[in-house]
């Protein structure tokens, strides 16, 4: 609720500082005292529009300051927009909005202290005070807030939120959804490529060594006749010789033999004696190896082509797929496990569907049983908004809660052999409120009513029915006794007491039968001095409340005081007997 507000160089204030209480709070005073300059400031504190007209002659810059206190259900929206914005501190409770406006014509919204942009300030605000009798601030004029007032009206949050809960599961299962036939018709496109890389890899039936294998057959085959002929001539060397020199093999078993007998006259030459047995083994060896390399080389074209073929065909694949056997290999896997996620996309969306399919029908219950519930229940708005309207002096004004329904191929089925109904995180209702003021009048929304008095009674007739389902903390009325006498008076100011149980109500009357309901009143007076007028506000003690009721009804005179006290006597007979009852 409001519990401070500061103005500075406003118009016609100077300077002024005031401290609210709960309950209803009265202003009064002659016409042209500030009051409803007042009010103004408080608009501009709600985002209202603001220029240098309004700083008062002389001065430099105005200043609107005003502290509200979190408190109650209606706060939890607004901890989320300042929590958001980093414009909270958890330690305090408390709330402050400012507004600067500077004579060049800029303003500056501040939060907390925080420069904020207006349209921040205007939705802090929204949550925090309506102004009935300005209409471009009248929350009951928003469309949209009508359906949340009948639900809370109605008592069926918890069915709502339960509904809720399943709609945005459903959004979300539908993105999923969208997202897998996007994927799903994506890979469509390119699920015959995918089947014939893996094929393509897969024929080739490549081994991770092959490659070098291929190169060395080769480099063998390419050079068969070279291979060959240097490999007889070692052969020949080692097992043959030439007519001049014998074979080297026969050397060496020369070389054998004179070793061992020298090894046996001197034991310490034991060991050349072996190493030249083992270079015999050796040249053994040497000459078999090369007799079966002889019989390996061979010159084949017709494989040399085939090998040739085959090392041109990785080369292809390693441009295709990746720079070696391994990454052809990785790339078959890849391509496998994409074809099977396809598969198994094609199965998941099957399951998705059939699980949209069963989310659907159980959200068409819900919403079934929260249509007729809030079809029951507007009926009871209706007529009990009718008999608020009785009271306040608009007999005949009639007030409908229109609940409109809108066919889609893609909405609810909610009964058998009716269409689907669109719907929304609400349900399948578009609610709005209409009133006809005047008999014989159709109904029109509450936007295109009549202005002034008329629409801050009727303001008045929503929210005293809908006081528990309002969540706005401060209600601010303007002109709600205009075109009414003092009996119409004294009714309007018991409704305020009472809307004032739950919510904080300030009220600027004219009516002393009105004020006498305040359970804090505010004098507003105009003063003149030095060439300058400003308006004074002041706080009334009982004695001083008395005078200015008097001077409510003409003048301050010992008829109009006892009249005064009248009706203070029959405001607080009423508001006893309110109490009592409740």
């Amino acid at each position: 609720m409001l519990t401070e507000l500061r103005i500075e160089n406003f118009a016609i204030i100077q300077q002024l500082e005031l401290t609210f209480s709960t309950g209803l709070i009265t202003f009064t005073g002659e016409t042209g005292a500030g009051k409803s300059i007042i009010l103004d400031a408080i608009l501009a504190l709600m985002g209202g529009k603001v220029d240098a007209t309004l700083i008062r002659a002389g001065a430099d810059r105005a200043l609107v300051e005003a502290t509200f206190k979190l408190d109650g259900t209606g706060q939890t929206a607004v901890l989320s927009i300042l929590k958001e914005q980093e414009l909270y501190d958890e330690d305090d409770n408390y709330l402050t909005l400012s507004r600067e406006i500077k004579r060049e014509g800029r303003s500056t919204a501040r939060v907390n202290g925080r420069s904020v942009n207006v349209t921040m300030m205007r939705e802090i605000g929204g949550y925090l005070v309506d102004i009935h009798g300005q209409s471009e601030h009248l929350s009951l004029l928003n469309v949209r807030q009508h359906v949340g007032l009948l639900d809370r009206y109605t008592g069926i949050i918890p069915q709502i939120q339960a509904y809720q809960r399943a709609y945005h599961f459903l959004k979300q299962l539908r993105q999923e959804l969208e997202d897998l036939r996007r994927e799903e018709a994506e890979a469509a496109q390119r699920i015959e490529l995918l089947k014939f890389q893996v094929e393509e890899i897969d024929a080739a039936n490549l081994r991770p060594d092959e490659e070098e294998e291929l190169r060395q057959e080769r480099d063998r085959l390419s050079n068969a006749e070279h291979l060959s002929e240097a490999a007889q001539q070692t052969l020949a060397l080692l097992d043959d010789g030439t007519e001049e020199i014998p074979p080297i093999s026969d050397l060496v078993g020369e070389v054998v033999e004179s070793l061992t007998t020298l090894s046996r006259r001197d034991p310490t030459q034991e060991e050349l004696s072996n190493q030249a047995v083992s270079l015999a083994e050796t040249l053994a060896d040497i000459s078999r190896n090369l007799g079966l390399y002889l019989e390996q080389v061979e010159h084949n074209p017709q494989r040399l082509e085939q090998v040739e073929e085959q090392l041109d065909m990785i080369n292809d694949l390693k441009r295709k797929y990746g720079g070696s056997i391994e990454a052809i290999l990785a790339h078959a896997e890849k391509t496998r496990q994409q074809l099977k996620n396809i598969a198994q996309t094609n199965e998941r969306i099957g399951e998705m569907e059939e699980e949209e399919r069963l989310l659907i029908r159980t959200m068409a219950a819900k919403a079934l049983t929260i249509s007729n519930l809030r079809a029951q229940a507007a009926e009871t708005l209706n007529t009990a908004i009718e008999n608020e309207l009785d009271d306040l002096n608009m007999e005949g004004a009639r007030f409908l809660t229109e609940i409109r329904h809108q066919e889609s191929s893609d909405g609810l089925p909610l009964e058998d052999g009716k269409p689907p109904l669109a719907f929304d995180e609400n349900g399948v209702d578009q609610i709005e409120f209409l009133i006809a003021p005047n008999p014989g009048e159709g109904f029109k929304p509450l936007a295109k009513t009549a202005s002034g008095g008329e629409t801050s009674r009727l303001m008045l007739a929503l929210k005293n029915v809908l006081a528990q389902a309002d969540h706005v903390p401060t209600l601010i009325f303007d002109e709600v006794d205009q075109g009414i006498g003092g009996r119409v008076g004294v009714v309007v100011g018991e409704k305020l007491w009472q809307l004032g149980r739950r919510h904080q109500v300030l009220c600027v009357t004219h009516l002393p039968q009105l004020a006498a309901f305040g359970d804090q009143h505010y004098r507003v007076r105009k003063l003149t001095g030095d060439g300058r007028t400003t308006t004074e506000v002041h706080t009334l003690n009982e004695a001083e409340r008395l005078d200015e009721m008097a001077l409510m009804l003409g003048s301050v005179s010992e008829t109009n005081r006892s009249a005064a006290q009248e009706a203070l006597d029959a405001a607080h007979q009423r508001m006893a007997r309110l109490k009592e009852g409740a």
